[in-house]
C-alpha cells in the first residue's frame, strides 16, 4: 500500500471510530442528538464545546457558523485532517451536515461493513449522496444497518459490491423512500425480487442501473416500471435475457425515459425498440451495440419519434444501412455523438447526410466501416458541424482512407483526437502535414516495420505491436 493511500486510510478510520463515539444514539426527529440544531441552524450543543482558553485566531474571529459554513466545502480528506488538529475543529469537521455526500471510490474501497453502519450513524439524515463502488467487502447486513439510519438517502452507487442480494434492495425499499438514483452494476446477485422491492417502496426512482446483473428477465422490468414511472435512466447493458417483452413495458409505462442502454442485450429485435421509440419520445440516448438483430426500422422509428436524440451507439449492428441513417439524420437534428463502428454497410452517403443535417455533432466513429472514401470525409469536413463542433472521429481500419482525408479536415478546428488504426493508405507525412494546421491534435497511428527488428544476441527477440502516439 503506498504511503498516500496508507495515510488516508489511517485518516478516514480515525473518522470513522471518533465517528462512531461521538455519533451514537438518535434523536426523536433521526438526528443524533450532538447534531441536533436550533431554530437558526446551528449545532448548539457542539459549539458550547469551544473553549474561552482556545488561542486559535481563526477561532476567535470568525463566528462558529461562519466557520462551520466553511468546512462544508471540504472533501473527506481535509474533514478528517481538520478533526484531528483542535477539539474545536473536529467538533466542525465531524458534524454530521459536512457529510451530505461521500464517494469512498478514489479514497478507500477495501473497507468493511463496520465501516459503512459508523458512517450511517455519523451521518443520519444528512447523508443525501454515497458511494461504495468497488467496495467488495460490504454485505446486505451493512446495508440495511445504512438504510435505516440514512433515510433521507437519494444517491447510492453500489456499483461492483458483489456480496449484496435482493436483501439489499428490500432494506432500501423500506426505509429509503427518497431515493432517486442507484446503481447496482455488476452486483450479479441481483434477481427480478430486487426490482420488484424497488417498485414498492422507492417510487421516486429516476435512474437506476443494473448492468450485468445476468438474472433479471421481463418479470423483473414489468414489475419495475409499474410502480417507478418516472424513470429518465435505465441502465441494462449485459442483461442478457431480456427479451423484446421488457421493452414493450417500458416503453408503456415510463414516458419520462431520457437514456437507455441495452448494449449486448443480444435478444432483442427490432419489435421491442420500436415500442420503445413510439413510447418515450424524450428519448436522447440509446446505446444497442452488439444487437445485432436489429434493422433499418429502428432508425426509421427513431427519426418518427424521437427528435431529441443526441447520442446513438449501433457498434456491431451490421444490418444498418444508409437508407436508415438518412431518415435518422434528416429528422435528429441535435445529434451530438454517434458509435457506428463495424457498420460494414454504410458508405459516403451517410456522411453526406450527417454533414448536411447534423450540425452538432462532437465524435463519430467509423472504425470498421470499410466502404467509406476520402469523398465522405470531404463531406463532412465541409459540413456544419466541422468548424466548432467536432472533436473526435476514428477512421480505424478504414482501407480507402488516404492522406487526403486529413487534408479535409484541416478547418475542423475543435478536433481533438483522430484514430487512424490500420489505415494503410496514411503516411506520416500526411499525419505532419495535419498537425501543422492542428497542433494540439492527438493521433493514434500504427505503422508496421518494413523488415523485422534485428535479434540480439542470437536469440530472438519478440515484437510488439504497440500503436504509435504522434
Amino acid at each position: 500500500m503506498s504511503g498516500r493511500v496508507a495515510g488516508r486510510c489511517g485518516v478516514f478510520l480515525f473518522w470513522v471510530e471518533v465517528g462512531a463515539g461521538a455519533g451514537g444514539g438518535r434523536g426523536a426527529a433521526g438526528t443524533p442528538p450532538a447534531m441536533r440544531r436550533d431554530m437558526n441552524g446551528v449545532t448548539k450543543s457542539r459549539f458550547e464545546m469551544f473553549s474561552n482558553n482556545d488561542e486559535a485566531v481563526i477561532n476567535k474571529k470568525l463566528p462558529k457558523e461562519l466557520l462551520l459554513r466553511i468546512f462544508s466545502f471540504l472533501d473527506v480528506v481535509t474533514l478528517c485532517r481538520c478533526a484531528q488538529v483542535s477539539r474545536a475543529w473536529n467538533v466542525l469537521a465531524l458534524d454530521g451536515s459536512n457529510w451530505q455526500r461521500i464517494d469512498l471510490f478514489d479514497f478507500q474501497r477495501d473497507i468493511e461493513g463496520r465501516v459503512v453502519e459508523n458512517i450511517s450513524k455519523r451521518c443520519g439524515g444528512f447523508l443525501r449522496k454515497l458511494s461504495l463502488r468497488g467496495c467488495l467487502g460490504v454485505g446486505d447486513n451493512a446495508l440495511r444497518t445504512f438504510a435505516q439510519n440514512c433515510r433521507n438517502i437519494e444517491v447510492l452507487n453500489l456499483n461492483g459490491c458483489t456480496k449484496i442480494t435482493d436483501a439489499t434492495c428490500t432494506s432500501l425499499s423500506k426505509f429509503c423512500s427518497k431515493l432517486r438514483h442507484l446503481d447496482l452494476a455488476s452486483c450479479t446477485s441481483i434477481t427480478n425480487l430486487s426490482l420488484k422491492a424497488l417498485s414498492e417502496g422507492c417510487p421516486l426512482l429516476e435512474q437506476l442501473n443494473i448492468s450485468w446483473c445476468d438474472q433479471v428477465t421481463k418479470d423483473g422490468i414489468q414489475a419495475l416500471v409499474r410502480g417507478c414511472g418516472g424513470l429518465k435512466a435505465l441502465f441494462l447493458k449485459g442483461c442478457t435475457q431480456l427479451e423484446d417483452e421488457a421493452l414493450k413495458y417500458i416503453g408503456a409505462h415510463c414516458p419520462e425515459l431520457v437514456t437507455l442502454n441495452l448494449q449486448t442485450c443480444l435478444q432483442i429485435t427490432d419489435d421491442g425498440l420500436i415500442t420503445i421509440c413510439r413510447g418515450c419520445h424524450k428519448l436522447q440516448s440509446l446505446c444497442a451495440s452488439g444487437c445485432s438483430n436489429i434493422t433499418d426500422a429502428i432508425l426509421n422509428a427513431l427519426g418518427q419519434n424521437c427528435p431529441r436524440l443526441r447520442i446513438l451507439e449501433v457498434a456491431r449492428c451490421s444490418q444498418l444501412t444508409d437508407v436508415g441513417f438518412t431518415t435518422l439524420a434528416r429528422n435528429c437534428h441535435e445529434l451530438e455523438k454517434m458509435d457506428l463502428e463495424e457498420c460494414v454497410q454504410i458508405t459516403d452517403s451517410t456522411l453526406i447526410q450527417l454533414s448536411i443535417h447534423c450540425p452538432r455533432l462532437q465524435v463519430l466513429s467509423l472504425s470498421h466501416c470499410e466502404l467509406i472514401t476520402d469523398d465522405g470525409i470531404r463531406h463532412l469536413g465541409n459540413g456544419a458541424c466541422a468548424h466548432d463542433r467536432l472533436e473526435v472521429i476514428e477512421l480505424d481500419n478504414c482501407p480507402l482512407i488516404t492522406d487526403a482525408s486529413l487534408e479535409h479536415l484541416k478547418s475542423c478546428h475543435s478536433l481533438e483526437r483522430i484514430e487512424l488504426y490500420d489505415c494503410q493508405q496514411i503516411t506520416r507525412a500526411g499525419i505532419k502535414r495535419l498537425r501543422t494546421h492542428l497542433p494540439n491534435i492527438k493521433v493514434h497511428a500504427y505503422f508496421a516495420p518494413v523488415t523485422p527488428p534485428p535479434s540480439v544476441g542470437g536469440s530472438r527477440q519478440r515484437f510488439c505491436r504497440c500503436c504509435i502516439i504522434l
